[in-house]
């Protein structure tokens, strides 16, 4: 059985320290080894105070840069197969906006299905797809999940089992996994300090290449543009 967990980091919309919205994901198939492996490290290496928290966020502020440099380090040496994607928030097209704003809803379950596409098709027809749980405005929980669904069933093998759940991160130390590998990809691409050592480190564990949403589209919006003018 194959387990994939995933989380994001940053916001569809522009901010001049973020410019890019970050999916993070990565397939396991020993999720009970994993959880339990990266719960010792936090347990052995981290600042007391934070040994014991459900959950320790990559942006803590109780953690040292040479801290976050280890457990990146750490969990790269694990059974982690990472696919992410990412997109720039100016470039979100006109199509995910109405009314002068973003529609999140729909953009999200957009880029977190195509983000699970891209590990199919796959030799196993088992899969435990496991999301952070993200308050999406205007959709159901049954509805977002439903549509992610009718995006992956296509993809499978016949006779296959597909489960798919939104969980708090506090109780889940995958998804907590899930955060540090975006949020060290978004430190990458929004050229922040260590961004380019965190990718490094990771990018031995990455199969393929991050997909980027609506480059070409906005490029070619903007020389329709020009030719218009």
């Amino acid at each position: 059985m194959q387990h994939i967990f995933l989380d994001e980091s940053g916001q569809f919309y522009k901010n001049e320290h973020e410019l890019f919205f970050v999916i993070g994901s990565f397939i396991t198939t020993n999720p009970k080894q994993l959880s339990k492996r990266f719960r010792g490290w936090q347990h052995s290496k981290f600042p007391k105070k934070l040994r014991y928290q459900s959950e320790v966020k990559f942006a803590d502020r109780g953690l040292t840069p040479q801290l976050k440099l280890k457990t990146i380090e750490y969990i790269a040496s694990l059974d982690v197969r990472i696919r992410y994607s990412f997109l720039k928030t100016g470039n979100i097209p006109v199509e995910y906006r109405k009314d002068g704003r973003i529609m999140t809803c729909q953009l999200y379950t957009h880029v977190v299905g195509e983000t699970l596409a891209t590990y199919f098709p796959h030799y196993d027809t088992t899969f435990s797809i496991v999301c952070d749980h993200r308050h999406i405005q205007g959709f159901k929980k049954s509805k977002y999940l439903s549509l992610l669904r009718s995006r992956l069933i296509p993809l499978m093998q016949a006779g296959f089992y597909l489960n798919i759940e939104m969980v708090d991160s506090t109780s889940n130390a995958n998804v907590q996994i899930a955060d540090w590998i975006s949020s060290s990809l978004a430190a990458y691409l929004n050229k922040k300090s260590m961004g380019e050592q965190y990718f490094t480190i990771l990018k031995n564990n990455v199969l393929g290449k991050g997909i980027e949403f609506f480059a070409d589209q906005w490029r070619a919006h903007k020389q329709k543009t020009q030719l218009v003018s």
